[in-house]
């Protein structure tokens, strides 16, 4: 009984660090709240993001706010065609020492760093995409045939410009799993541009405030992975992910219809844990069916594909995913 109150009694502070976090990014990154929570849900649940957004919408200043607010040491790459995988990972260059004898060094890259930014990351060439394969799932790169270890923690969040696509290289399937979370970031709405228009355009704008240490991260990360989850939630989780495949037999006529191929095994473990960071953030300390619904859409979206015939009717993902969602979440509540 003991422990379970230390651990009720860590979730709670846990979610209260978590609220001054919102609050300080908040103060930046004006009037858009769901987005700043999906990052920080990416960020506590220890895993990558992909934002897409027009330009000015504040993605980069939303990144650069979280670096100082995590206490994170962030760098930025820019990804254009002719960017080599050698730019993000580094090189080895031959020097000549005092004594006149030569050796290798290494340089490090950006890459070599705690929170990445990888701005208009389907810009640059399938080779240099798959610099990141590696760093993303194993936390580490490998050159000239030795590993190094990345930055611990260790985050990406790219970003994308959805409507300029000329000159530009979709991100390939086996990339875009690896991505716990796509956000989208939407244009803000009137009161909202109003409060940003009068933030930014004066003598001082607000600045970000440190709330957690990389070490105080690590903490929280692993705190999230002993919040409980009740066996219905499980059950629900597995049911909508089996469910998005259009060749399992319990998918509805809506998925059957309209995916051509729906997510993996990790979109279930993003699940879990992107639930357990929504009811911290809602100052909850377990994750219920609402949370399961609200995250379906930003978890399951990049890991499905409409199919050609969908795509004709003018069918949208967003839409098929809630109505799967919708059916499945309703049928756990009424149990």
């Amino acid at each position: 009984m003991a422990e379970d109150a230390d651990l009720v009694a860590e979730i709670e502070a846990l979610g209260t660090k978590l609220a001054a976090a919102r609050d300080s990014i908040s103060a930046r990154f004006i009037g858009q709240e769901r987005v700043v929570d999906l990052t920080l849900s990416a960020l506590i649940c220890g895993g990558h993001a992909v934002l897409i957004g027009l330009p000015g919408l504040g993605k980069t200043r939303l990144v650069d706010t979280l670096s100082t607010v995590m206490g994170l040491k962030g760098n930025r790459i820019q990804f254009t065609p002719d960017l080599m995988p050698a730019d993000i990972l580094g090189s080895e260059v031959l020097e000549t020492g005092e004594d006149g004898k030569r050796a290798f060094r290494f340089i490090e890259g950006p890459i070599f760093c705690q929170l990445l930014m990888a701005d208009e990351i389907n810009r640059a060439s399938p080779r240099t995409q798959s610099a990141l394969l590696q760093a993303m799932q194993e936390k580490e790169v490998t050159i000239a045939g030795e590993h190094r270890a990345l930055g611990v923690p260790f985050h990406v969040l790219a970003t994308q410009n959805p409507i300029e696509q000329e000159g530009t290289y979709p991100l390939p399937e086996a990339q875009l799993d690896r991505f716990l979370v796509q956000i989208d970031v939407p244009y803000p709405d009137r009161h909202t541009e109003k409060d940003i228009l009068i933030a930014t355009t004066g003598v001082a704008e607000a600045k970000a405030q440190p709330v957690f240490s990389s070490d105080e991260l690590l903490a929280a990360q692993t705190l999230l992975r002993r919040m409980p989850v009740g066996d219905n939630i499980v059950e629900l989780i597995l049911n909508l992910v089996r469910a998005c495949r259009p060749s399992d037999e319990t998918a509805p006529d809506i998925i059957r219809q309209n995916v051509s191929w729906g997510p993996g095994p990790r979109a279930a473990q993003a699940l879990m844990l992107t639930v357990r960071a929504q009811a911290l953030l809602d100052g909850r300390l377990a994750p219920s069916a609402e949370d399961v619904r609200k995250m379906a859409v930003p978890v399951l979206e990049h890991r499905m594909a409409l199919s050609f015939a969908a795509r004709a009717r003018g069918e949208n993902i967003h839409h098929v995913i809630n109505s799967a969602a919708d059916q499945f979440t309703t049928v756990s509540a009424a149990a």
